[in-house]
């Protein structure tokens, strides 16, 4: 049965994963935020309507659950993937990078779901969350924090909401994906000159380095993606890759006892960053 999807920050990664999974049988609203992606997108297949949405630039979103509406009466899955990171020490991080951070991963997500609400009756939404939604992870607090708190408004709006909308929340551990190279560009007016914090800075750039070499493929959580699709009663979280399974066992001791072995853990692989 062809059903129709909205699935963001499709572009690269486990969006565009995803996409290429759907689309030869399915109905795909594919957002995009670099428009230089629009006309490969319509390539992939007849069945894929891109659509630009740029979450730091709020005036796009309207825009883009207009579109939609436009053109179709009826979204089976909405699958939010879009998102981006933001690193440093807290002390130092800038103000409107927090409010970058919190715009791109958890207030678009909530605006263009509102917009589309008309269309949601009966429908899923699943989002890409991230083990980082535990929160035991330090110079990334901004991502961390945002993740948490899409997970958090979305389980309001399943316990909320009067349509029938199941909300699943997927947390994948690290997954080779170009995320990890853009979080570097994106910061790296911020990765230098942090004195007392330059080792764990360069520990960071390196990790999200090796990451995006290393990490799990993206399929891994596209295979999850479609088990809770197909779900008819879906869980309300998934976790993908052991790591992500042992952050998982981790965010259920007592916070002092995370943050002795966090500290540790930091410490020690800051020590063999050269």
């Amino acid at each position: 049965m062809t059903k129709t999807y909205v699935i963001t920050g499709a572009a690269s990664g486990i969006g565009r994963a995803l996409l290429l999974k759907l689309a030869e049988n399915n109905i795909i609203f594919a957002g995009y935020r670099n428009k230089s992606h629009e006309e490969d997108l319509k390539k992939i297949s007849p069945n894929i309507y891109p659509f630009y949405v740029d979450y730091a630039a709020p005036d796009t979103i309207k825009k883009a659950y207009e579109y939609i509406l436009s053109k179709c009466t009826k979204v089976d899955t909405l699958i939010n993937i879009a998102g981006c990171v933001v690193a440093g020490p807290v002390e130092d991080l800038n103000i409107d990078e927090i409010r970058r951070q919190f715009n791109v991963n958890v207030f678009g997500h909530i605006e263009l779901t509102q917009g589309l609400m008309p269309i949601l009756e009966g429908s899923k939404i699943i989002n890409v969350s991230s083990m980082a939604s535990f929160g035991i992870f330090p110079f990334i607090s901004p991502y961390c924090a945002s993740k948490r708190a899409l997970d958090m408004f979305f389980n309001s709006l399943l316990i909320e909401n009067k349509k029938n909308i199941k909300v699943v929340s997927i947390k994948p551990g690290v997954i080779a994906t170009p995320l990890w190279g853009k979080s570097i560009d994106e910061n790296s007016k911020y990765f230098d000159n942090y004195g007392d914090y330059s080792a764990e800075m360069k520990y960071v750039i390196a990790n999200a380095q090796k990451n995006e070499k290393t990490g799990l493929p993206p399929e891994k959580v596209v295979n999850v993606i479609l088990k809770a699709d197909r779900e008819k009663s879906p869980k309300l979280s998934y976790t993908v890759g052991k790591d992500a399974f042992i952050a998982s066992l981790l965010s259920k001791l007592p916070q002092s006892v995370i943050n002795k072995i966090v500290k540790f853990g930091i410490k020690m692989k800051v020590k063999n960053v050269k």
